[in-house]
């Protein structure tokens, strides 16, 4: 069991007990709960459907809701979190999954928390592994962003979270107007409501890996149109030029980064597994570079 204090509250979810808040997006909120039943710690994603969604859309959004759930709940690998148990009361969808220690990756891409680029490529290489076992069993991520990967720096491990959510609405916009998903890390062809495969989710790991490498976006823009045109139709600032420490450290990176940014489909990593090939081909060009 993680070491810190279950703070139970008059809340339950189903079977669960409700405890402290652990953090809060941008549908929901997620406890920290225990299941009585085993005595396990357990975090728990809930979303207030009916408060986020037009009656119309409800039956919809709630069976993709469970529908997406189940299919994340059927992924086991060591680097995506653990999904219990799915329900729903009172209007008040929940997710019961694995608690994870540690916090997200966002922490570390400001320019002045940048990781060392040898600690960032095996992160790298972990997600793209879970991207592909995800992409080989149909289920597709669709919001891979450095807050949806949980990293626990004691044992410099992460785990992907949030599967499917950003399906949930597909028209990628709430009642209350909040954005499903993140624009700055989606791909050309999900900003403009395309057909979306694995390739869309390499395309953002690229995004988040050059952020990482940076501490700077790939893509920017004055407004929602005008990131959309940059990820569309302009080539990404060379990684380089983004951070120059970075000359002569990481053989192979901009590479790496250069085809997971392409804007066809086609041209980009067709498989997590072949991303991963490449980054540790990376890993140990950079190992015996510092050798030299």
């Amino acid at each position: 069991m993680p070491n810190l204090s279950f703070i139970p509250s008059r809340l339950s979810l189903g079977r669960y007990q409700v405890g402290q808040e652990l953090g809060r997006g941008a549908m929901g909120v997620v406890y920290l709960g225990m299941d009585p039943e085993i005595r396990r710690i357990i975090a728990i994603k809930t979303m207030a459907l009916a408060r986020e969604f037009e009656d119309a859309q409800l039956v919809e959004v709630r069976d993709r809701f469970f529908r997406e759930a189940e299919a994340a709940g059927r992924l086991q690998h060591p680097h995506i979190v653990t999904i219990h148990d799915a329900g729903e009361v009172q209007n008040l969808a929940y997710i019961a999954m694995e608690y994870l220690p540690g916090h997200d990756l966002s922490r570390y891409c400001h320019p002045d928390r940048l990781m060392a680029i040898a600690d960032v490529i095996p992160i790298i290489i972990m997600a793209a592994s879970a991207l592909d076992y995800a992409h080989r069993n149909h289920v597709v991520h669709r919001d891979i962003k450095p807050a949806n990967l949980m990293f626990d720096p004691d044992r410099h491990v992460i785990k992907l979270t949030d599967f499917g959510i950003a399906r949930i609405a597909d028209s990628g916009i709430t009642r209350t107007g909040k954005v499903i998903g993140t624009p700055s890390y989606m791909s050309p062809e999900q900003l403009y409501g395309r057909q979306v495969d694995g390739r869309s989710d390499l395309f953002s790991l690229g995004t988040m890996l050059y952020e990482m490498a940076t501490g700077k976006l790939p893509f920017t823009g004055s407004s929602l149109a005008d990131l959309m045109a940059n990820i569309a139709n302009n080539p990404h600032p060379n990684v380089i030029e983004a951070n120059p420490a970075l000359a002569g450290l990481a053989p192979g990176l901009i590479r790496i980064i250069d085809k997971a940014l392409q804007k066809k489909v086609e041209d980009r990593y067709q498989t997590g597994a072949e991303m991963v090939q490449d980054l540790r081909e990376c890993v140990v060009a950079t190992t015996r570079q510092h050798q030299l």
